[in-house]
């Protein structure tokens, strides 16, 4: 087992009604508020409504910044930062999924700064501070409510990276699995696999002999196997909707990578490209590059996926357990190759440019621009 060190400041608000208790908590922080959040769907669902009485309850002043994109842009950030520096708030509000608490967290340390907000993700700046962030989570998926990680994209470079730092955790983060139930079946599909994706990036880094850390991926990942299919025959089932809610929590929260000393990504790394250039969802490009990575690492990841395979599946064949794998996902109506999405103009020369102008990586085991060409014809 390697040395470790376990660290998460996150608060973390779970359960029916937990939002009565948001604006004591914002007001903790301060009066003036930044409220970011995506298209409008919180104010379609009533959501919006919910928390602007939360907010006039402690007379909080708000300014608004919405419409975050599913796959998020840099550009926002800097333009909701703007808004943030220009007022001088106390606090950053995300309400939403992944993609607009992760934008939150990267405007919360550009704030303080006279640059743009890509500058951390090429190692140009370092941030010294952050405006506290409270995320209030609508989809259960990326985890982002309780850990340290921020993913965007930059149109313009044609890059999609992932930025972490300690200051980037949410102060608070309610979750309220009421507020999923009006998440569509695919994209509730899509936080499931993803859910599933965080685990396996843990179990296939470095550190096999933190067998606990092991333990724990095989119990989420078995609340996914068993409690997602039920789930996409009712959504509106408030159960089910808190046992993947606390499932995917728990995948990206630290504790799946005690006594390892990094975990893989390379799937990730992958499916932030299909992202970048066909717009699939987060989810749904894991669903894709999985399958394809387990079977390019079939023989030298064997005795991982074998015990994988027992764990889970009842079965030590390799094969059988990537199928098995790759059926979840099928069962779930989540593509498992980029032609199930019904991307145009797919081509593959492109995604070799855009995988090597990016440099895909990996923590652990190693891919070659050869490996690149094997993982996107079995992709395709």
């Amino acid at each position: 087992m390697e040395n470790f060190t376990a660290y998460n400041p996150t608060t973390l608000h779970f359960g029916r009604n937990v939002l009565n208790q948001l604006g004591l908590t914002i007001n903790r922080y301060g009066k003036k508020v930044l409220l970011v959040y995506g298209k409008g769907s919180i104010k379609q669902n009533g959501l919006y409504d919910v928390i602007k009485k939360q907010l006039d309850a402690i007379g909080a002043e708000v300014y608004e910044y919405s419409g975050i994109k599913s796959n998020p842009i840099v550009e926002d950030v800097d333009a909701a930062a703007a808004i943030g520096r220009e007022n001088s708030v106390d606090v950053v509000l995300a309400v939403g999924g992944g993609s607009v608490i992760d934008s939150a967290k990267i405007i919360s340390i550009a704030i303080p700064v006279e640059a743009p907000a890509w500058g951390f993700f090429e190692r140009k700046m370092m941030p010294r501070t952050a405006v506290p962030l409270i995320a209030v989570l609508t989809l259960a998926a990326t985890g982002t409510e309780m850990n340290q990680f921020a993913v965007l994209s930059n149109l313009e470079t044609e890059n999609k990276n992932g930025y972490g730092s300690p200051l980037i955790y949410p102060k608070h983060s309610f979750l309220d699995p009421q507020l999923t139930t009006t998440v569509p079946k695919d994209y509730t599909a899509y936080g499931v696999a993803d859910l599933i994706a965080h685990c396996l990036e843990a179990y296939f880094g470095k550190g096999e002999d933190a067998t606990l850390s092991d333990r724990f991926v095989f119990s989420i990942i078995s609340e996914a196997l068993e409690y997602g299919p039920a789930l996409m025959e009712d959504l509106s089932n408030y159960e089910l909707r808190a046992k993947i809610m606390f499932a995917a929590t728990m995948a990206l929260n630290g504790m799946t990578m005690f006594g390892r000393a990094s975990g893989e990504w390379g799937v990730h790394s992958i499916g932030h490209i299909l992202s970048l250039l066909y717009d699939i969802p987060h989810g749904a490009s894991l669903t894709i590059v999985y399958p394809a990575w387990l079977r390019l690492h079939r023989e030298k990841l064997h005795h991982r996926i074998s015990f994988l395979g027992k764990n889970l599946f009842g079965t030590e064949d390799v094969d059988t357990t990537i199928n098995r794998l790759e059926g979840f996902f099928r069962m779930l109506d989540c593509p498992v190759r980029i032609s199930d999405t019904g991307a145009e103009n797919v081509n593959p020369d492109e995604i070799y440019r855009v995988m090597v102008l990016n440099k895909v990586a990996t923590f652990v085991h190693k891919l070659t621009e050869d490996d690149y060409r094997k993982i996107i014809n079995m992709m395709l």
